[in-house]
């Protein structure tokens, strides 16, 4: 069997699997650990929203979780510009997640609900760049889809639509039925499951998951 020569171009392609790996497992790992970690350390119950964890225990894991995909999608490079600009974009959107927080507290100053709309612009933004990269970057392909990039592709419009459909319930939830789901925690769950499906695009375009023989 013929050795594997390592090249800078196989070492360059090596590099971008563990980029899109190392944000795909921070989208699965980060409602659990936030969660988990603050029950454990500060006790009380749930949060609102994964965002609610900013005013906990757990703050610097959000914040430096949030900056940490903002810096990998900053250093993301796709297969042409479009895909660079979304990268970008969601990049700026993230590291805007983690440092304009939401407002805390029954009656926030001004400033504090005008962070707070920096915030949701930059969660919804966020989201949505990311489903545009599961429902048309991902799924592109330079020639013939083999058996595994069919799987993969219905995957990453899986995981785009499930992104979609719950910020649209979020805002839908926020607009009419905030006072009468308020105890479900309905935002904090449609938030965790937008987050697990960016986790789960991420790995497989990592190929941890799905990969060619």
């Amino acid at each position: 069997m013929q050795p594997v020569v390592q090249t800078p171009q196989t070492g360059l392609v090596h590099s971008y699997l563990y980029l899109r790996r190392a944000v795909g497992v921070i989208g699965l790992a980060l409602p659990v650990v936030l969660v988990l970690g603050k029950l454990l350390l500060e006790g009380g119950g749930l949060q609102e929203s994964i965002s609610g964890y900013y005013h906990t225990v757990m703050r610097g894991v959000f914040v430096g979780s949030m900056c940490a995909v903002g810096t990998f999608l900053l250093s993301y490079r796709g297969h042409d510009r479009l895909d660079d600009l979304c990268g970008n974009v969601a990049a700026v959107a993230a590291i805007g997640v983690g440092l304009f927080p939401v407002a805390a507290g029954p009656d926030p100053s001004a400033t504090a609900r005008l962070v707070e709309t920096v915030h949701v612009v930059c969660a919804a933004v966020f989201f949505v760049t990311l489903s545009v990269f599961c429902l048309f970057m991902f799924t592109r392909s330079t020639g013939a889809p083999t058996r595994r990039k069919c799987s993969r592709n219905r995957v990453y419009r899986v995981c785009g639509g499930v992104m979609l459909v719950c910020l649209a319930l979020i805002a839908l939830e926020g607009l009419w039925l905030a006072d009468l789901l308020a105890p479900l925690k309905p935002v904090l769950w449609l938030e965790s499951g937008a987050i697990f499906a960016f986790g789960v695009a991420w790995l497989v375009k990592g190929e941890t998951l799905l990969r060619d023989p």
